[in-house]
């Protein structure tokens, strides 16, 4: 299937700090490749991979499973770890999720920067899709949640129920793991969003064992804040704390 334009993975090799920069679910690198865009002009080597199943057609999605997306994060993570002194992992909506597991599992993540995490479903979303997702292979779905005019995430307008249902068993991972997720955490959470409610947001403050923990309230974004009015805030935010991890990390090889 061909990737659609603008869906394609970023990478640029840059400095010794590394940032690994992951899309949301049914989105796109198109959501996130301002912000891996402005981190590489500032000098870090990055990747923004394509999750499979996403930036083609949703029904390519269908046939994916979280352990498929958290596969490709890790292979993106793994060359920046072979070229750099510092990683850090940065996550839109579910590619918060999946930055956060690869905090849990690699603890050479030096820290962790996440946007409008997506962890957990409305009630009775969460009640219905054990069922549906045999009934029906997808619902309409909420695409470029933008407040900002002309911005395009490239998406997918209907969501792939066998997928989604599979992104709450890699919250079955990574929701018990966070007390002893404990790299310092930046936390950005758009007050107005119109895919997530608050609860994912919550119970990662809640849970986290991190004790540098840092949320920003963004209060003129929708749920795509990386391309919304905000997103400077977001780049020039998580460009300091790469920063300041990188300069009280330990040197590679010490």
């Amino acid at each position: 299937m061909p990737i659609l334009p603008g869906a394609e993975p970023f990478q640029h090799d840059g400095g010794p700090i590394g940032a690994l920069v992951l899309h949301g679910f049914t989105g796109s690198p198109g959501a996130v490749r301002p912000w891996a865009q402005f981190l590489a002009d500032a000098g870090l080597s990055v990747r923004a991979p394509r999750l499979p199943g996403h930036g083609t057609a949703w029904q390519d999605l269908n046939r994916t499973r979280w352990q498929d997306w958290l596969g490709e994060a890790e292979r993106s993570h793994g060359e920046l770890r072979g070229r750099c002194d510092t990683v850090v992992v940065m996550g839109l909506s579910m590619g918060a999720a999946l930055a956060l597991r690869l905090a849990q599992l690699h603890r050479d993540v030096a820290g962790i920067v996440l946007v409008n995490p997506f962890l957990a479903l409305r009630g009775w979303q969460s009640a219905v899709l054990p069922v549906l997702r045999w009934v029906v292979p997808s619902f309409p779905g909420v695409i470029n949640d933008i407040a900002r005019q002309g911005q395009d995430e490239i998406g997918y307008t209907r969501v792939p129920l066998q997928a989604l249902h599979s992104v709450t068993r890699l919250w079955d991972l990574v929701v018990p793991a966070l007390p002893t997720t404990t790299q310092p955490l930046l936390v950005f959470r758009s007050a107005t969003d119109h895919v997530l409610g608050p609860d994912g947001a919550r119970l990662l403050l809640d849970r986290v064992g991190s004790a540098d923990v840092e949320e920003v309230v963004l209060a003129d974004s929708y749920h795509v804040a990386t391309l919304d009015h905000d997103a400077p805030v977001i780049f020039q935010r998580s460009l300091e704390l790469a920063r300041r991890v990188a300069g009280s990390a330990q040197p590679a090889g010490g």
